[in-house]
């Protein structure tokens, strides 16, 4: 209550202490809200630009020019690129060659594929192997006393120094029920799914769950309220401001039923124990060692937890294992096709096109059922979401059955891509989120007071740069757009229980429209006007929060130029990242005196002192 008055009565006094322009370096500027960014009743008059015609000048030299224009970074170009100079031959047909016509496939989802596949070579030529199989399944009868699900945390007689043999392992019923632990996958991951050492997955109770966005908004963003009151204690290393959680979220359970009836997996023995046996690699662990296992497992588990299935390009492995169990012949063909060097085009056009799902890929092709453990021996492991908080972690509690449940904070927006059934579906970690949150409200709305729904996550990441770089003392200005500005919440809240004139904290808040998607508006604290200003790009003028990194020039030059100062910036990298970069060097220019390279440099030297951190993604 001290500390709070404290800052009541700072704030009271707030033209002592926020001058609008700097006398001494020792005094912090406020927020100017500058002509630029108000709402006008008339509109300024703007300078046109001078006309020009087509620009010759060079715009890439360097990777990082590659990854301002196209948007990633020169591995992920050239990993998406299959090497064989298939851009460049064109489509058109070589002399000397026999081709054929193939009838495509027709479904919904062969067409969704977006193949342009003309005539085929009769002859194919350097066709991709047949990948390694790692994995196989080993059927073992399910003990009477096991409970359900299945899980197991314990390697069969297995130390992963010799391979495995071909025979089954022996097992009665009471060394098998030994093996399966009573963790509950409809919930949390099997316990050898092990995201980050030293942690395991603890499944956290949704203390509460809601919509921060509106009807109207581009992106949904929900708000979830975890309770972590029994979280395990490991190695001491406590929940942070600025830090993030790791969730290991499952397949959406739709998905996961529709590739085992595309694999014709039979009912009965989708969710029976088997042993899962693999040769090397780390799966279906995350960071385990690489090395040779033996699990019991369920298929489903295998599905739900352990495999990605919608999050990366198809490969051709994969292709070729489909082309090796088609049965029809037009759909061996066309796949055999994307697998050889004649049909490097296609498969160049097909694998950097839009995100293609397993379950999409195997409707395409319906002949082809492969086994499920050559499907998975080149499918790519589930890996863990990472989510920052948007609380300071030691202040947050609830009173609730008369105990006293300690809370971490988190938001996320959902994101959305183009589906070929549903017309969209979401990512794996934020549809996972939606789906847990609109549950907990429909339960809520059907009258249940504690609704039980879980999000498997871990600690995870309490160094990364926000937590690591995050500083009591010392004025920090916070830039942030989206769902970026969520981990400055808790920032905010901690210090503004401490705030005084050298210990002020500003922040910055893109948005597209202030009525329908300013998350966690209200919700910053006792002074939130004062340390906060908003810019929405659809709504007044439209401007973007990188225009007034320039408009606040003189707030952001006193920061960075304070010892203790520090600039954080949280958001997508494309646009708004870029584009804040871009807004800070013309700062430095100009309160500077800088030239451009200057600036740049200034700016670098900041990072490397830990007093610009940019965490965007």
């Amino acid at each position: 209550m001290t500390e709070l008055a404290q800052t009541q009565g700072l704030a009271s006094s707030s033209s002592d202490c926020i001058p609008s322009e700097p006398d001494a370096p020792s005094i912090a500027p406020s927020l100017t809200y500058s002509e630029e960014s108000e709402d006008q009743e008339e509109p300024t008059s703007r300078v046109q630009p001078r006309q020009r015609r087509a620009s010759t000048r060079l715009i890439a030299q360097n990777a990082r020019d590659i990854q301002r224009i196209t948007g990633e970074t020169t591995a992920e170009f050239v990993g998406r690129c299959c090497g064989g100079g298939c851009c460049l031959m064109g489509g058109s047909r070589r002399s000397g060659v026999e081709y054929e016509t193939v009838p495509l496939p027709d479904n919904a989802a062969f067409r969704s594929l977006g193949l342009k596949i003309g005539d085929i070579p009769t002859t194919l030529t350097k066709i991709v192997e047949m990948p390694e199989k790692t994995i196989s399944f080993k059927s073992i009868s399910k003990p009477r006393s096991a409970p359900s699900p299945t899980d197991s945390a314990i390697s069969l007689g297995f130390d992963g120094e010799s391979k495995p043999t071909d025979a089954s392992p022996v097992l009665d019923n009471a060394s098998l029920s030994q093996t399966l632990s009573s963790i509950d996958t409809t919930i949390q991951p099997p316990r050898f799914v092990q995201p980050h050492p030293p942690y395991h997955v603890y499944p956290a109770k949704i203390h509460t769950a809601r919509e921060l966005t509106k009807d109207g908004a581009e992106k949904r963003t929900y708000h979830f309220d975890l309770d972590i009151t029994d979280y395990p204690e490991e190695d001491g290393n406590d929940f942070k401001v600025g830090g993030a959680i790791g969730v290991m979220a499952p397949n959406c359970e739709l998905v996961v039923e529709d590739v085992l009836d595309t694999l014709m997996v039979p009912r009965f023995i989708r969710d029976k124990p088997i042993m899962l046996t693999t040769t090397k690699g780390r799966w279906p662990t995350v960071w385990g060692d690489d090395k040779a296992r033996e699990l019991v497992t369920t298929r489903r588990d295998l599905l739900t937890w352990c495999t990605d299935l919608q999050s990366y390009p198809p490969t051709k492995p994969l292709l070729r294992v489909l082309a090796e169990h088609a049965t029809a012949e037009n759909e061996k063909k066309i796949l055999m096709f994307l697998c050889s060097s004649e049909g490097q085009g296609s498969f160049c056009d097909f694998r950097t096109g839009p995100h293609i799902t397993v379950s999409q890929l195997l409707n395409a092709f319906p002949s082809s059922h492969p086994p499920m453990d050559e499907l998975l021996s080149c499918l790519q492991p589930l890996m863990p979401r990472f989510y920052s908080l948007s609380n300071d972690p030691h202040e947050s509690f609830q009173i609730r059955d008369q105990k006293r449940h300690r809370l971490i904070e988190i938001a996320v927006t959902v994101h959305e891509t183009n589906d070929w059934k549903k017309g969209c579906r979401t990512g794996v970690g934020s549809g996972y989120f939606e789906r847990q949150a609109r549950r907990y409200i429909r339960a809520q709305e059907a009258g249940k007071k504690s609704p039980e729904f879980y999000i498997p996550m871990f600690k995870g990441l309490m160094a990364n740069p926000l937590a690591k770089q995050f500083n009591s003392d010392g004025p920090m200005l916070l830039i942030g757009a989206g769902v970026g500005i969520a981990p400055f919440r808790g920032f905010v809240q901690r210090r503004l229980k401490q705030a005084n004139c050298a210990n002020k904290v500003w922040v910055l808040q893109g948005i597209r429209d202030s009525l329908v998607d300013e998350i966690y508006s209200g919700e910053w604290g006792v002074h939130e006007d004062e340390v906060k200003r908003v810019v929405q790009s659809r709504r007044g003028e439209g401007q973007y929060v990188q225009e007034e990194v320039r408009n606040q020039a003189d707030l952001v030059w006193y920061i960075a130029n304070s010892v203790d100062g520090r600039i954080f910036v949280c958001g997508s990298s494309k646009g708004m990242g870029e584009g804040v970069e871009d807004s800070l060097v013309d700062v430095a220019m100009s309160k500077g005196n800088l030239e451009r390279d200057e600036a740049k440099n200034f700016w670098q030297l900041k990072k490397e002192a830990g007093q610009y951190i940019a965490e965007t993604w």
